[in-house]
C-alpha cells in the first residue's frame, strides 16, 4: 500500500532525527555534569536545527494524515493504525518514535534541572564575590536595577 509507505518513510526520517537529538541531549547532559559549558552554545544551535527538521517532518506527517481523513496528531495515527492492523511495521515504527520522543522529553527535563542548579551555584558564587550576606539582589524593591555602587567585589578571598 503506497499510503503506508509514505507514512513509514516519514516516521523513519523522524526516528533518525530524534535519535540524533537524543544523542545531543545526552552530550549536553554530560557537559553540564562536568561543567564543560563553553561548547553549549554550539550544541544549542544543533538542537535548534534538529527541532526545525522535526517540525517539518511532523508537518509532513500531518499532511499525510489529513489526506487520509485523520486528525493531524497522535490520535489520528492511532486511529489509522487501528484501521490498518496489517501495517505492523508502521505500528512498530510509530511505537519506536513515541519511545524516543519520551526519552528526549525526559533528558530535556533533567538537563533543564541541571541548568537551574548551575545557575543557582553561579548566583551563590556571585553573592560571595560581591560580599553580600543575603540573597543576590539584582533589582531593588522598586523593580529598578540595584545601584552598582552599593556592592563591590570582595577582595578578602
Amino acid at each position: 500500500m503506497a499510503s503506508a509507505a509514505v507514512f513509514q518513510q516519514t516516521v523513519a526520517a523522524e526516528i533518525a532525527v530524534v535519535q540524533v537529538f537524543v544523542a545531543l541531549l545526552e552530550q549536553e547532559q554530560q557537559m553540564l555534569i562536568k561543567g564543560e559549558v563553553n561548547d553549549l552554545l554550539e550544541l544549542v544551535g544543533e538542537k535548534n536545527a534538529l527541532a526545525a527538521q522535526l517540525a517539518s517532518l511532523a508537518a509532513q506527517r500531518g499532511t499525510w494524515l489529513a489526506a487520509e481523513g485523520r486528525a493531524a496528531d497522535r490520535s489520528g495515527v492511532t486511529a489509522w493504525l487501528a484501521d490498518h492492523p496489517d501495517e505492523s511495521d508502521a505500528g512498530t515504527a510509530w511505537a519506536l518514535l513515541l519511545s524516543l520522543a519520551s526519552q528526549a522529553r525526559e533528558l530535556n527535563r533533567v538537563n533543564g534541572g541541571l541548568i537551574q542548579l548551575r545557575m543557582h551555584h553561579n548566583a551563590q558564587a556571585l553573592e560571595v564575590l560581591l560580599g553580600g550576606n543575603g540573597a543576590l539582589a539584582l533589582y531593588g524593591p522598586d523593580g529598578q536595577n540595584a545601584a552598582p555602587s552599593a556592592r563591590r567585589i570582595s577582595d578578602r578571598a
